[in-house]
Parts: C-alpha cells; sequence; structure tokens
C-alpha cells in the first residue's frame, strides 16, 4: 500500500482537546496532520461525538491558530445522529465564554465536503475520526460522493475482539451513529477502517506526556499537560487498571498515521456491517475476513495489528515539530 507524495485531506472530527479532563486524541491526529510533510489539511469539519458538534468547532478553531494553521477552515456539521435529533447537545456556557469569539466558517459540513469531492474527483481523502454523521449526510446528498473521494480512513468499530460492555456494544463513534456508519459502509467508497483492538496497543505515556510538555514546540508543552489531565481522569474513572493509570490510547492519531504511513499497519480485507435498531448489540461492527468458500465482497480494508513501536517513534517525532 503507497502513499501519494502529498495527501490532501478533510479532516471531520469531534474535537473536545482544549477542555481540561476531556479526551485529547483528535487533538493530536489534528496535529500530527499538520505536522507530517506528506499531507495537507484542506478542511476541518466538526460533528456530534466526544462533545456537542459547537463546543468541537469552537476548539478546533482555537487548536489550528495554536498549530500556527489559522487558515484552515472549520465547517460545522450535525449537532445529533441521523435517527436521533432529539439528541442534540449545546456548547456548555464556560465554553461559549471561553472560545466562542472563534465561530465557523459559514456553510454545512456534508454540504461542504461533497461539493469539494465534486470539484476535485479522486483527489481528496476523508479522515473521519468521529461519529460518521457528516459522511453519512455527505453520501445522501451526492450519492457521488463515494466515488469522488480517494478514500475514506475511519477510526471506528472494533473487529478481533469485543468491548464486553452492554452499555456500549459498539465502539464509541460507531455506537454514536451505527446508521450513519453502516450508511458509509454500504456506500462503495474506498474504506479503510482503523479499529478499537488495534488502537489501544497505541499508549501515549505519562513519560511521554512529561517530554511534550518540557518540549519547546509550540504544541508541545499544551499537549503534554492535557495529556497528564487525561490519564488523571482516566486512572480516576479506572481504579485498580495499571493501563489507565499510566496512559492513554492515540486512537484517532493511528488513522491519520493509516494515510501517511500505511507501512506501520497490518491490513486486511474484509466485509463489514454494523448493528443498528434497537438490539443489544447495536453499534457493533460484525467483519467476515472472507474465510469462507463464498465470501462476500469486501467492502473495507481493516487494520488487525500495528508496529507500536514505528509508530511511537513517528508519532513523537511528529508532534515534538510543532
Amino acid at each position: 500500500m503507497t502513499t501519494p507524495p502529498n495527501t490532501r485531506i478533510l479532516l471531520d472530527t469531534d474535537m473536545a482537546m482544549g477542555v481540561p479532563g476531556s479526551d485529547i486524541d483528535d487533538g493530536f491526529a489534528l496535529a500530527l496532520a499538520l505536522a507530517d510533510p506528506l499531507i495537507t489539511v484542506d478542511l476541518v469539519t466538526t460533528v456530534n461525538g466526544n462533545a456537542d458538534v459547537e463546543s468541537g468547532s469552537f476548539l478546533s478553531g482555537e487548536l489550528l491558530d495554536r498549530l500556527g494553521f489559522p487558515d484552515v477552515p472549520v465547517v460545522q456539521g450535525a449537532a445529533a445522529p441521523l435517527s436521533f435529533p432529539d439528541r442534540r447537545r449545546g456548547a456548555p456556557e464556560e465554553i461559549r465564554q471561553q472560545f466562542g469569539f472563534r465561530a465557523p466558517h459559514p456553510g454545512y459540513a456534508a454540504h461542504e465536503l461533497a461539493l469539494r469531492a465534486a470539484a476535485e474527483p479522486g483527489q481528496l481523502t476523508v479522515v473521519a475520526i468521529g461519529p460518521l454523521t457528516n459522511i453519512a449526510t455527505a453520501i445522501a446528498l451526492d450519492p457521488d460522493f463515494a466515488t469522488n473521494v480517494r478514500e475514506i480512513v475511519i477510526m471506528g468499530g472494533v473487529y478481533r475482539e469485543h468491548t464486553n460492555d452492554r452499555g456500549m456494544p459498539g465502539e464509541f463513534n460507531f455506537w454514536v451513529d451505527p446508521e450513519a456508519a453502516d450508511a458509509v459502509l454500504r456506500s462503495g467508497a474506498a474504506i479503510r477502517l482503523v479499529g478499537l483492538d488495534v488502537t489501544l496497543k497505541v499508549q501515549l505515556t505519562r513519560a511521554h506526556a512529561a517530554r511534550l510538555k518540557s518540549s519547546d514546540s509550540r504544541f508541545g508543552a499544551f499537549a503534554g499537560e492535557y495529556t497528564l489531565g487525561w490519564i488523571d481522569y482516566l486512572a480516576a474513572r479506572n481504579p485498580g487498571d495499571p493501563i489507565a493509570a499510566e496512559s492513554c490510547a492515540m486512537h484517532d492519531p493511528l488513522a491519520v498515521a493509516a494515510v501517511a504511513r500505511p507501512d506501520l499497519i497490518t491490513w486486511r480485507d474484509a466485509h463489514v456491517g454494523v448493528v443498528t435498531g434497537p438490539s443489544i448489540a447495536r453499534g457493533a461492527a460484525v467483519a467476515d475476513f472472507l474465510t469462507s468458500d463464498e465470501p462476500p465482497v469486501p467492502n473495507a480494508s481493516v487494520a488487525v495489528d500495528v508496529d507500536v513501536d514505528g509508530f511511537l517513534e513517528y508519532f513523537l517525532e511528529r508532534i515534538s515539530s510543532v
């Protein structure tokens, strides 16, 4: 699997980095994409997920400014899952007061994604690191979107393990909007999936965070501080878990690495679907790795392993440069 000399991406995110005690990996993913010379970020779109979409837009703008890329546009997207518009959330007042002056660009994310892909067929890669509501809506707006984009790289699902959590049987991004995830997988797009069973292998430790915090980079000190805060939160939430006490997973940055360094990941073709409707397994991904005598047609390439040391070396070197 090869990467073009420069890959232009549209990053779709449920950004939460910037609020103490909030998940940080979306922010690291954006920073990694901006730091890698093989990637150009053309657009950031936001979606409801880890944070409400309004907060995600404010925080994306804040982070782009902090990283020195204030001209990358942020376009706000879906405020709720496809099938549950009543679950819309607004930004908390403290977020609005601190970051609300960073209004996103005019427009609607799904429409902007569809327009850009139609204007340059085959040239743009979507990297989706939140629930897939915006991507499914773009496909509904323009059925050609699925083939206009070069590919869609998704952080979502879990494929060779299980969450073992009845409250969230699927990985978070798929669980938030299973109907959207299933629609994207049935769209005919070229899709690569980076799932929880692989992303949990790449852990940023307290030692890594301290290294970043003491760095001279524009982003490092900020990132190190918020990483330590997130690990503290995970440790308190998971008492007795030695991994949570000392580290946090870099889920979303691995999806960005899949664009610039696909060689760090082992891939297998599969036919993947997502459980929808009122099921006990709602949001769970079901992957057929095409081992039967009459396998279904593959609709995705699934990450099944990662070079952990290689990823961490690449990740820390790139992040320390911004």
